[in-house]
């Protein structure tokens, strides 16, 4: 029986990044996704003789913003290098790649897992373009090869190997998913494959420092399958190792089926790749002022506005949390609070109600019905004590969804659902409730508090729900004083 807890997983993670430009990276073909196969292609795609690349500047701004999000340092001095390896994939028979000047160096992401925070340092984050894509389902007794593919723009983001568990690697590669969107360079789309994930996995007794031989898991296509391969990797390597074998390097494919992995090829070093300077392509160098202004043009990321959130709006950390976990919804909720300072209840319509109508409805954030501002007047409706929450969210919400033209004032006077919040009037009824009760109040003034609702409750069946409770709260407990 194997002694899996003597053991330490360490995992490094590359993660490739399909950037969205409407172009591929050395010509203008298309990179739309869904489009017939081999359609998006033209001899430079293809690798045609006498076929000369071009750069797209795109490409290049999307690469130094990721790099500068990851708090990286950015390379002014860049060329392209070959990558020569041989797939049926690869029209060209080499990769253009960046090899000894990645665009960006260094840098760290910061993930959350249990409550604790930890710094994941990046070794690179680089450019290069995608290789095209081989079919095995749809012939029999052939590999289909789509070519369209090919040449888009990629990010790959390294890794230093400082994971040590699924978990860890789990919250890296979300929140990886969650800065590119943010960022929007890439629209992070796990399965449709603009967002892909290797992992190289090792594993070592507890206290080692040396590293072992380690074995890379190819193109998991979901956050989910990320932390199931590095679990069932690390128990295969573990058992390997306690049955007295050796570890072999190696490239492994993920059966999310099987829930296992399948040895692909020996696993290659740089030098396998024969990589030289891309003799088509010039240096490119990225002068201070458009490093710069990239830099400005990067808005509030989610760790700066969870920091906003929880200290100067007083929220949860898994109210900002959730609330961040999408650019759009907390763009969203960042319109939201123009309108009121009521944060908390902006908040918790946001992860209530609005939520919900979106789960229900199969339905987007953007694709809600209701204005920031609209959601607003009803937080402003029951903050002035017009209209209570119940009556907000489940008879006036349905409506303005229903009718998003309409005011929540408005509905709130059609359905008569305004609160009497005179004082004078309140109280006259709760002297009418009180006098009928006369002997349940001596037994409130004996110790027995919990009779207090059975007030409430009363002077509500007898405004027919359109007291306020805050008024009407304030005034029982004054009147049982005395």
């Amino acid at each position: 029986m194997s002694n899996f807890d003597a053991y330490e997983v360490v995992v490094g993670l590359e993660v490739h990044a399909q950037l969205m430009t409407k172009s591929k990276l050395f010509c203008g073909d298309s990179i739309a996704y869904g489009a017939e196969p081999n359609t998006h292609v033209s001899p430079i795609t293809l690798g045609h003789p006498g076929t000369l690349p071009k750069m797209n500047r795109k490409a290049i701004e999307y690469a130094v913003k990721m790099g500068l999000a990851c708090h990286c340092e950015i390379e002014q001095h860049n060329y392209f290098a070959r990558k020569n390896y041989f797939y049926p994939d690869l029209p060209k028979g080499y990769q253009v790649s960046q090899h000894t000047t990645p665009i960006c160096k260094t840098g760290f992401v910061t993930i959350k897992t249990d409550g604790i925070e930890k710094k994941i340092r990046l070794n690179r984050i680089h450019l290069e373009e995608d290789a095209g894509k081989s079919i095995h389902d749809i012939d029999d007794e052939n590999t289909c090869i789509d070519y369209n593919r090919a040449g888009t723009p990629l990010i790959e983001i390294v890794t230093e190997p400082d994971i040590r568990s699924s978990d860890e690697a789990f919250a890296f590669v979300s929140e990886i998913r969650k800065l590119v969107r943010y960022l929007e360079v890439c629209d992070g789309n796990m399965e449709e494959g603009s967002l892909r994930c290797d992992a190289n996995i090792s594993v070592r007794i507890k206290g080692e420092i040396k590293l072992g031989t380690r074995v890379e898991v190819k193109n998991l296509n979901s956050i989910r399958n990320v932390k199931r391969a590095i679990d069932v990797e690390a128990k295969r390597l573990i058992e390997i190792i306690e049955a007295g074998g050796t570890i072999q390097q190696q490239t492994r494919s993920f059966d999310a089926n099987t829930g296992t992995t399948q040895a692909i090829r020996d696993k290659e070093d740089a030098d396998d790749y024969r990589y030289f300077p891309e003799p088509d392509l010039t240096p490119f160098h990225l002068q201070d002022e458009f490093i710069e202004k990239i830099r400005r043009s990067i808005s509030a990321l989610p760790e700066e506005r969870i920091k906003k959130y929880t200290t100067e709006l007083n929220l949860s950390d898994y109210d900002a949390s959730v609330l961040t976990d999408e650019k759009a919804v907390s763009d969203y909720f960042e319109k939201i609070i123009l309108y009121t300072t009521n944060y908390k209840a902006a908040a918790n319509w946001m992860l209530g109600p609005v939520k919900s109508w979106l789960n229900e409805n199969g339905k987007q954030i953007t694709e809600f019905p209701l204005k920031p501002e609209q959601l607003a007047s009803l937080i402003t409706l029951i903050d002035g004590g017009k209209v209570s929450f119940s009556s907000a969210s489940t008879k006036i919400f349905p409506v303005l969804l229903a009718n998003p033209n309409k005011e929540a004032a408005s509905i709130a006077s059609e359905q008569n659902l305004i609160q009497e919040s005179d004082v004078s009037s309140i109280g006259l009824i709760i002297d009418q409730v009180l006098d009928k009760f006369a002997g349940k109040v001596q037994e409130y003034k004996k110790g027995k508090k919990g009779l207090l609702a059975l007030f409430v409750g009363e002077v509500m069946k007898q405004t027919k729900g359109k007291a306020d409770p805050k008024v009407t709260n304030e005034i029982l407990l004054e009147k049982l004083k005395s």
